[in-house]
């Protein structure tokens, strides 16, 4: 490799000029060599303007947002309040002191059954005031005055429950089958209800109606309290009602007053007390299973 003295000095001169201006400033023409940071050039001056260069090249002047005098703090929105309290329930059933084969033996549910509360306000949908206007004035024709027989009325989910007062179950029902405006000529049934927290009314007995005249559909409603369980019965007026009573007694217990044959149609009739009320133990026996015994329902699981 040749060796180039002008090179050297060149190379010395401008190692001389850095040491005269100072160690903190670099050469303009020298290389900067990698990971080397480039020194400030002394004749350009630092920019202590307040003015700044856009990537479009027009210099902008950053303008400060003035704040207001006085108290700035936006005013906190009040709330809205808190809806009511309702009653809650634990357990998928309800139950309690017993063994829970559900899984949801810790569930909270909040309690918001509108049967539990009074007539629903209106305006109901333009269907239901319909059939209620209709109702009423079926009833006022029969000589049936309509707060005297009817509870309250529930429009909830499209569909309108009348609470009858069980003194006045059988006229009522008549007239919901008889009368030409109503025509309710199919009663599906009686489905039994139990509520151990509703006090002197703990169980209910849902008659739902069918109009295949005017395809309508309503439900009666009467309540009973435990210590009395009796309401009439009303398979005079729909005798498809038989078996659907005797069933409700059975499960439930509520006795139907002039039904033609009141007993049990599935537990045995030496069975003690009625299965399907909530305050009922859940019981069981044990199952034999390929070998294996599944303990009784009230023996399964236990919660600490």
């Amino acid at each position: 490799m040749s060796h180039n003295p002008e090179e050297d000095r060149q190379r010395q001169r401008r190692a001389d000029d850095v040491e005269e201006r100072g160690e903190d400033q670099v050469d303009p023409d020298a290389t900067d060599a990698p990971g080397t940071p480039t020194a400030k050039r002394p004749d350009v001056p630092a920019d202590t303007s307040d003015e700044k260069t856009t990537s479009g090249g027009d210099p902008r002047r950053e303008t400060a947002v003035e704040k207001p005098e006085g108290d700035t703090a936006a005013a906190v929105p009040e709330e809205p309040g808190l809806p009511p309290q309702h009653p809650t329930r634990e357990g998928m059933f309800g139950a309690d002191g017993t063994g829970d084969t559900s899984g949801y033996g810790r569930l909270k549910v909040r309690e918001t059954n509108p049967v539990r509360l009074g007539s629903t306000p209106h305006p109901w949908p333009d269907e239901l005031e319909a059939i209620g206007e209709t109702t009423e004035s079926a009833l006022e024709q029969a000589g049936i005055v309509f707060d005297e027989a009817i509870e309250k009325v529930v429009a909830d989910r499209g569909e309108l429950t009348f609470f009858v007062r069980r003194e006045h179950l059988q006229r009522v029902a008549r007239v919901f089958r008889d009368d030409p405006s109503l025509r309710y000529e199919v009663c599906q049934g009686v489905s039994g209800v139990h509520y151990p927290g509703e006090t002197g009314r703990e169980l209910h007995a849902c008659f739902p109606l069918l109009s295949m005249t005017h395809n309508r559909r309503v439900r009666l409603e009467v309540v009973c309290p435990d210590d009395d369980p009796h309401m009439p019965s009303v398979t005079h007026i729909w005798p498809a009602n038989n078996w659907h009573e005797r069933e409700t007694y059975d499960f439930f217990g509520i006795v139907f007053d002039d039904h033609p044959a009141l007993t049990r149609i599935e537990m045995p009739d030496d069975w003690p007390g009625h299965p399907q009320r909530k305050d009922y133990p859940l019981g069981g026996i044990p199952v034999e299973y390929k070998g294996a015994t599944i303990p009784a329902p009230d023996h399964r699981r236990a919660y600490s």
